[in-house]
């Protein structure tokens, strides 16, 4: 399912949590993510995050809606909205297509 490219409300009231099978681990300063089936890694879908990407990736768990974590993120980094929404955007999609995520 893929999400609207754009800055209305309907996508940024929405709140994803992550899926209950995936393994995250901070290694030398760089957050991974792993998917798990079963008792076994994915070891062909292993996500590194980036520092925004891993404030988002946190931000999940606290069951934020994407404008909250959209203005969560404008207020610590410095960074142009427009920059933003799409980064946001465009992580999200990227969980959901592999999984790693739901609404």
């Amino acid at each position: 399912m893929e999400m609207k490219r754009d800055t209305g409300d309907d996508i940024w009231n929405k709140i994803f949590k992550k899926n209950k099978d995936i393994v995250s681990r901070k290694i030398a300063g760089e957050l991974f993510v792993v998917p798990i089936r079963g008792k076994l890694a994915d070891m062909q879908r292993i996500f590194a995050l980036n520092p925004v990407a891993e404030y988002i990736w946190q931000a999940l768990d606290e069951q934020k809606s994407l404008h909250d974590i959209r203005d969560a993120i404008l207020s610590h980094y410095d960074i142009e909205k427009e920059q933003a929404v799409s980064d946001i955007i465009e992580f999200i999609e990227e969980l959901r297509e592999a999984d790693l995520i739901s609404e």
